[in-house]
């Protein structure tokens, strides 16, 4: 099992920071206001300045929650697939399908820094303590690691697209073991034979060499 929810959920400062991630991922930090926030959540103008200040310290109070939410997933699920439980591991990750919107929107207007930074961090861990592969990677696994990430976040841009083409919402438990399920089959098959691989990598370094020559030269 998951752990139970965190006892703040129930509070109205709870209901005023969903509902502010509701606005803030529907309409953008600027458009959104404390006003419809206000009105969403169920309470008055006067309660979300209480208990938040002002609308920069409301979304900060957003990213807090939904760093401290990916963190504890991440947790979960590494503790799930440890234990060989892919089920268990599928399950902990439902709960961010609320957040999506709210990161998509934050990271197309270039914020959430914090949260990108610390999911390449996490995937880090995962090439170095988990993710096995055939001799040592040939970039730096930081790379490899911010790569995946922004691979991942495009998920929750794409939420709507994503649940079109497989015909079914991915938000549901039936559309996440499907998205699951590509994504294992396409970390489990090599896109490219391991001569085609050297073949594209020999072509870069080729490009590579001529770019420092042209640049030298000029």
């Amino acid at each position: 099992m998951s752990s139970p929810p965190d006892p703040e959920d129930l509070t109205a400062r709870a209901r005023i920071r969903d509902a502010a991630m509701r606005h803030f991922g529907e309409h953008g930090f600027e458009k959104a206001t404390i006003r419809g926030i206000a009105e969403t959540a169920g309470v008055s103008s006067g309660l979300v300045r209480h208990h938040f200040g002002s609308k920069e310290a409301l979304h900060a109070a957003c990213d807090e929650y939904v760093l401290r939410t990916v963190r504890k997933l991440n947790e979960e699920t590494w503790a799930a697939i440890k234990e060989g439980d892919l089920a268990k591991a599928s399950a902990t990750r439902r709960p961010s399908g609320r957040y999506h919107r709210y990161v998509a929107r934050s990271l197309i207007d270039g914020g959430a820094s914090e949260l990108f930074d610390e999911m390449v961090g996490m995937s880090e861990a995962w090439f170095t303590g988990f993710v096995k592969g055939d001799g040592e990677p040939d970039v730096p696994v930081r790379d490899r690691a911010a790569v995946v990430t922004a691979w991942g976040l495009a998920i929750p841009i794409l939420f709507e697209h994503l649940s079109r083409a497989f015909g079914v919402d991915l938000s549901t438990p039936e559309g996440d073991i499907r998205l699951a399920s590509a994504l294992l089959d396409i970390y489990s098959h090599p896109m490219m034979s391991p001569e085609e691989a050297a073949a594209a990598r020999a072509g870069l370094e080729r490009a590579a060499r001529r770019s420092t020559t042209e640049g030298t030269s000029t």
